[in-house]
């Protein structure tokens, strides 16, 4: 028996009694941990003095290429979804988690050295490739053991697993800004100390989740659960498999709601800090923007929640309905709050479009569980976090390459993100059209137990 073999999937079957109500917490210490992405943006300007430190200095590196760093760690994260979702599916959560852990503290420490050698592509690979790597697998581990283990309420259950990813910033924000307070020096502006840091913190606090989270045995169903028909169209007690299910218009629908709620979403996040600063200058200054950093994240958290329980009463389609119509009205109006001067406004508007983009993330899940069935519903919805991967470029490129654009062009600062915001709320309109396009998957794509497919070693049980 080898020393990693608790990892494997057999040893991490729960024994009868075991309470169902321990998993979340699991659950949580992963996304906890990885949602640290969701607060990149406290980094931003002090990766911007690196050499500098009191102002930037000629070689020091820009806004617009630090916020690179952001991008491809998200474009990771969906690849390595995708790669690995159906690996995921065979050998279990814990093992999956593990290897997150090694992958996303690794990316901080290789960061830290990129840091301190001020050589940015070092930084690439460490948080954007191996990091995001870290991510994509810490992110799909636990969802589809949730579902497996609340089969009565999966809106509510992938809430449960997913919230933590956006409730990681409220944690990683003012920590990462204590951390580079304490560690900067007249030589340094603390980035590479922090991030080291941050590597060994998040390391052992995965570590809780590794050896906590555990896989109902065969055949297992919650004391009295007994499935019934639902009465929604949409609901298949059907099963698809992951290769047929991206062959069909409902998977790529998804894919494009996904994609626009992200992008819309993703740029504020990713520009967030930077953001209220320079449209409030001089009213908000660092410790405040952090501040606002920590409070889209608590809302992101709970809008995680939130709607994803709420989609188990109204329904996934009317959920999301409610995204792309609410959503453009607050886009339209961020603009408008800085013209006026209301932050309290502002703070409204970006807080609100936080709750649905943390609650799309969410609910996506159960909206798959709904099309597809659970028999590989974990790798589905890897294929389909690659929409987050194409967000994760489109978002902070339009915020930040049209930002730049407007400046170039005589804008003022405080001015310069409305054409943005006018943009994401269109594309939100798209995203609309989409969810009023989404119908049942026809029977065609139906996994058929005892047929060739099933011959040859597609899984009959549910994801895990």
């Amino acid at each position: 028996m080898s020393v990693l073999s608790f990892l494997d999937r057999e040893h991490s079957v729960a024994k009868p009694g075991y309470s169902r109500w321990l998993v979340p917490p699991a659950a949580l210490a992963i996304h906890l941990s990885i949602g640290q992405a969701y607060a990149f943006s406290v980094f931003k300007i002090p990766m911007t003095t690196l050499l500098g430190i009191t102002a930037p200095a000629p070689v020091d590196w820009k806004q617009g290429t630090i916020a690179h760093l952001f991008q491809v760690a998200i474009a990771f994260l969906g690849i390595s979804a995708a790669v690995f979702g159906a690996w995921l599916d065979r050998v279990g959560p814990r093992r999956a988690m593990f290897t997150s852990a090694l992958c996303f503290s690794g990316g901080f420490i290789v960061a830290a050295l990129g840091v301190a050698l001020h050589q940015f592509w070092i930084v690439v690979l460490g948080y954007g490739v191996l990091g995001g790597v870290g991510l994509g697998l810490g992110y799909i581990s636990p969802v589809s053991t949730l579902i497996k283990w609340f089969p009565d309420r999966p809106g509510m259950a992938t809430g449960l697993a997913i919230m933590g990813f956006g409730g990681g910033a409220m944690i990683a924000s003012p920590l990462s800004v204590a951390l580079m307070a304490h560690f900067k020096s007249p030589m340094s502006m603390g980035v590479a100390q922090t991030f080291l840091a941050l590597g060994v913190i998040y390391f052992l606090f995965m570590m809780f989740g590794v050896f906590t989270v555990r896989v109902p045995a065969p055949g297992w169903a919650p004391a009295g659960y007994q499935p019934k028909a639902s009465a929604n169209a949409l609901i298949t007690s059907a099963n698809v498999e992951v290769n047929t299910a991206i062959k069909t218009p409902q998977f790529w629908l998804l894919w494009i709601m996904l994609c626009v709620n992200v992008t819309a979403g993703i740029g504020i996040i990713e520009q967030a800090s930077p953001m209220i600063q320079e449209m409030f200058s001089g009213r908000v200054m660092a410790a405040a923007a952090a501040g606002f950093v920590g409070l889209l994240s608590l809302l992101n958290m709970i809008g995680r929640f939130f709607w994803s329980s709420t989609s188990d009463v109204i329904g996934r389609k009317a959920t999301y309905a409610t995204f792309f119509t609410l959503g453009p009205l607050c886009y339209f109006l961020i603009p408008i709050t800085g013209a006026i001067g209301s932050v309290p406004l502002f703070v409204l508007c970006c807080g609100i479009i936080l709750t649905m983009y943390g609650g799309g993330f969410a609910t996506i899940p159960a909206f798959l569980r709904d099309l597809f069935g659970t028999m590989q519903v974990g790798a589905i919805h890897g294929r389909l976090l690659t929409a987050w991967s194409v967000a994760g470029i489109v978002g902070p490129m339009l915020v930040n390459t049209i930002r730049q654009s407007q400046i170039d062009h005589g804008v003022p600062k405080a001015q310069a993100y409305g054409a943005t915001m006018h943009i994401m709320a269109v594309l939100l309109l798209v995203g609309l059209v989409c969810d009023f396009l989404v119908r049942p998957v026809a029977t065609k794509y139906h996994f058929a137990v005892g047929s060739a497919r099933d011959a040859a070693g597609v899984p009959s049980g549910a994801a895990t």
